[in-house]
């Protein structure tokens, strides 16, 4: 039975967490509050929802000022237009200001890979980032996307089936990060409910 096995899956993945790089990223972000760093969260398709809704939880229960660049249709289509689809995360943390306080976080299934020309606009984003010096995270669920391979800060979702990786990982994303969002370390005002 299709449900009773996808519930196992999850159980399995959840057992599996890295809960060490878990607190490493939380700990991460506690530093980026503290230095009054910004938090740009990324990702395409279901991830950008999951970054959409993330920013609001940050902003609103952390106070801690955060950004992502697919909720701006207008600028994000319009650079997708003249400058093309590859660069548009890196040019808008260009006009953002990127720092060294800052924190990039990256939602994605794959992590991006520049070779099968996958998600190259999270590769560029990264690379940007990490010129200017600041922290990047993420929370990927394959193993060779170029996030997983290049940032000390990211927890991969490990699937159990080759066929569920996307929403296996776009499920835990949202897990994760309101795992996050509750830690006594990140939240500071309380949810309604």
């Amino acid at each position: 039975m299709f449900t009773k096995k996808y519930i196992e899956e999850s159980i399995n993945i959840l057992n599996k967490i890295e809960i060490n790089k878990l607190e490493k990223i939380i700990s991460v972000i506690a530093n980026v509050r503290k230095k009054q760093g910004r938090i740009f969260f990324l990702g395409v398709g279901g991830s950008a929802a999951n970054a959409s809704h993330a920013v609001n939880d940050f902003r609103k229960l952390a106070c801690i000022e955060s950004y992502a660049p697919t909720d701006n249709v207008s600028e994000l289509t319009a650079r997708t237009n003249d400058e093309g689809w590859k660069t548009v995360f890196k040019e808008w943390l260009k006009v953002s200001k990127l720092n060294k306080k800052d924190l990039v976080f990256i939602f994605s299934v794959g992590g991006g890979n520049k070779q099968k020309k996958v998600s190259e606009n999270l590769v560029e984003a990264i690379n940007y980032a990490k010129k200017i010096g600041c922290n990047i995270c993420g929370i990927v669920g394959k193993n060779g996307g170029y996030t997983n391979k290049v940032t000390k800060f990211c927890l991969r979702i490990p699937s159990e089936n080759p066929k569920l990786i996307t929403p296996h990982t776009e499920g835990f994303q949202a897990l994760i990060w309101h795992l996050i969002i509750s830690h006594p370390k990140i939240q500071i005002n309380k949810t309604k409910w």
